[in-house]
């Protein structure tokens, strides 16, 4: 599971302590909701990629706004671009809100409400950490797609491998992912959080154990 991999080795060191310091939080529990943030955030994507037009949709946004050049200055991610300040123009490789709009939608709110039951920290501060990680997962993904000259259905499958190699890590993950990407009249509803927050001991501490 390369990409997560890559994304949580990154997320170490003066990393994480810039990003406890952003939420008011200790660094233990800025790790244990990174640890659950990212597979929403696969998830999400790789529900997206599932269909060619999601898939193309990606690949674009790719292209365009997320060729990996943020990993070379992961600071921005600091500055008030990501802070929500007023009158402050977002580019669109720091746009996590825009980010999570595509990625999560409508479902953002209990998830954010189920990682905060599970970790101690509230819904303001797993919101702005949606914030920070979504810029780094496309970032990320986009470098990929760079180096390895991936088209849509590549990247749609190479998601579809993190998914399933997040499920094989935490047994029962899926079923929850099943139910906040499935869709259908049930997408929105208030157990989501719930069942995030029973998944927790599944989840944290071997997400990203070898």
């Amino acid at each position: 599971m390369a990409l997560l991999d890559d994304i949580t080795a990154h997320i170490q060191g003066n990393t994480l302590t810039q990003m406890s310091r952003q939420l008011g939080a200790d660094e233990q529990s800025t790790a244990q909701a990174i640890s659950m943030a990212l597979p929403m955030l696969i998830g999400g994507l790789a529900n997206e990629a599932q269909t060619p037009d999601g898939a193309q949709s990606l690949n674009r946004a790719l292209e365009e706004d997320h060729d990996g050049s943020l990993l070379d200055n992961v600071s921005a991610l600091f500055g008030p671009a990501t802070t929500g300040a007023a009158d402050v123009p977002v580019p669109r490789a720091l746009n996590g809100a825009g980010i999570l709009e595509h990625v999560l939608g409508r479902k953002r709110e209990p998830v954010q409400q189920g990682i905060g039951r599970a970790t101690g920290l509230n819904s303001q501060q797993i919101g702005r950490l949606l914030m920070m990680l979504a810029p780094l997962v496309m970032a990320y993904l986009g470098r990929r797609k760079k180096e390895s000259g991936l088209g849509p259905a590549e990247i749609g499958n190479e998601l579809q491998a993190e998914r399933q190699e997040v499920e094989r890590r935490a047994p029962g993950l899926g079923g929850v992912l099943g139910q906040i990407f499935g869709g259908g009249a049930g997408e929105d509803r208030p157990g989501i959080a719930d069942d995030l927050a029973r998944m927790a001991p599944n989840v944290l501490g071997r997400m990203f154990g070898r």
